[in-house]
């Protein structure tokens, strides 16, 4: 899908961006036009209005306009204040004059959340693969922008295959991702999901072969082994060793790969705590649809998939 309504901070260094503000006459016919544009909020007034960094002049979102929901208290004041020193995307409504004599754009990021309601999330369907952007993270999972910061949720159980503490695990804030959308409620809300993007078992095995040394990261410890991730859809077990802790991270040999099982045989060779930054994610796919997605090889004993596309059942 064709999708012109980008999370925040995709648009404010593009040329396009630029040149709609560098005067007057330019914003006046970005105006015209209802073209969208981006800028970083200075400050946050008293009123909780946005005051916006123009390329010619200084931008003010009234606080009504800020965020859909702020009017009838859906929305709290929260979402207006962690907005300074970010990025955000506007359409312009009019000018006005300052009382230091200067013109002052009057802006309305609410009006182009709006537009990207009705002509962008409205058509999304289960099963489509979108642009996203990690906006905060919480122990059940991370909410990321999707356009025009809408924000969406990704369970924490729906980030990866191998299991994870806290979404920080996998992401950071302000990091650009891709994402799935996994179901729309009846009130329109999106939820996402992010595993069937990282590659099935047989995908993400093949990068190995037993007898290799290799890194990885240890998830738990349990009774009877330790789980020990290798990539963010591969997980192994390996024998069990004193000190091991669960996030440090470890350099396991790898003593055999078992499709039919889905299983991967370890031995943990040594195991360290060390403050690596997650690295961005691999993605297997980036773009179009999915109607279902299998992760577990033809060979298994049985099968691990997410469905995305499904008639309802009859009445």
């Amino acid at each position: 899908m064709a999708n012109s309504y980008k999370p925040e901070g995709l648009l404010i260094d593009s040329i396009q961006n630029k040149l709609a503000q560098r005067n007057i006459p330019s914003l006046q016919e970005a105006m015209a036009q209802e073209k969208i544009l981006e800028g970083r909020t200075l400050v946050c007034d008293a009123a909780h209005n946005l005051i916006i960094e123009l390329g010619c002049c200084r931008g003010i979102i009234p606080r009504t306009e800020t965020v859909v929901g702020i009017d009838d208290g859906s929305v709290r004041d929260i979402a207006i204040i962690s907005r300074v020193n970010k990025p955000v995307s506007f359409v312009v409504t009019g000018f006005t004059t300052g009382s230091d004599g200067a013109t002052v754009a009057l802006l309305s990021r609410k009006k182009v959340q709006k537009m990207c309601s009705e002509e962008y999330v409205s058509q999304l369907t289960p099963g489509d693969i979108i642009d996203a952007k990690v906006t905060h993270m919480e122990s059940f999972g991370c909410f990321v922008d999707i356009g025009c910061g809408i924000t969406s949720l990704i369970p924490i159980d729906a980030i990866s295959i191998s299991r994870i503490s806290h979404p920080r695990d996998r992401f950071r804030s302000g990091q650009n991702i891709k994402a799935i959308v996994k179901s729309i409620d009846e009130t329109g809300r999106v939820t996402l999901s992010h595993k069937e993007l990282l590659g099935t078992w047989e995908e993400n095995a093949a990068v190995f072969e037993p007898g290799e040394t290799v890194a990885g990261i240890v998830r738990s410890v349990e009774n009877y082994g330790i789980f020990v991730e290798l990539t963010p859809n591969l997980a192994g077990l390996a024998e069990s060793r004193d000190g091991v802790c669960t996030g440090q991270h470890a350099s396991v040999y790898i003593k055999s790969l078992i499709p039919d099982k889905m299983k991967i045989k370890l031995i943990v060779v040594d195991s360290f705590d060390a403050a690596y930054i997650p690295p961005d994610p691999v993605y297997y796919i980036e773009s179009g649809h999915l109607s279902r997605w299998v992760y577990s090889p033809d060979c298994a004993g049985r099968v691990i998939e997410t469905v995305f596309d499904y008639e309802a059942p009859p009445l």
